[in-house]
């Protein structure tokens, strides 16, 4: 019954919760209802109390607030926070996904040896921004070379052949996030 009490705890002080997130955004009931598609008296019955929160309710809340589910709920802190990568050889190169699933986006760092130096460039759908971690990095895109040192970031359309590894003997790591759709990735300073 332990676990009975402390959903039932969680699930009432969802409703303190509510209100104090729409408190320090500076939302009306109207204007959160607007937001949400839920009604004014349905979102008051919520932060009261009145009316348990249920997952139909509550993400677009979540969605509103730009909050993670859990933050609404009060979700117990998860034990071990550590991801466990699984990192892969890919022609010569060490590649760790950083995405845990596939999709559109996808993020790695790659881990390039000092003997990857022999271009062989290549062009496939999507668009690609690397940031080199560490060491120099050599890029050849289309008719162009370039030489990218740690903290340099290149983007490009990888319709263009295209090619990188060590500029100059030395191992590299590099940041990739790359986007099967031609998806840009959006940096703001």
């Amino acid at each position: 019954m332990e676990n009975a009490a402390t959903i039932e705890s969680a699930l009432d002080a969802v409703g303190p919760r509510l209100r104090w997130l729409r408190g320090q955004r500076g939302l009306t009931l109207t204007a959160l209802a607007t937001a949400t598609g839920i009604s004014k008296s349905t979102l008051s019955r919520l932060e009261n109390g009145q009316r348990r929160p249920s997952l139909e309710l509550l993400l677009p809340l979540a969605q509103a607030y730009h909050v993670p589910l859990d933050d609404l709920v009060g979700a117990p802190e998860v034990a071990d926070p550590r991801v466990r990568l699984k990192p892969r050889r890919v022609k010569g190169r060490i590649v760790i996904p950083l995405t845990p699933h596939p999709g559109s986006v996808q993020a790695w760092k790659i881990l390039i040896p000092g003997s990857e130096v022999t271009p062989a460039p290549r062009r496939h759908e999507g668009y690609e921004w690397l940031y080199v971690l560490s060491g120099r990095m050599r890029l050849i895109l289309g008719g162009r070379d370039y030489t990218l040192e740690a903290g340099e970031v290149a983007e490009f359309d990888t319709h263009v052949p295209h090619w990188f590894g060590s500029s100059d003997g030395n191992p590299a790591e590099v940041l990739s996030i790359f986007g099967r759709q031609a998806e840009r990735a959006h940096v703001s300073a």
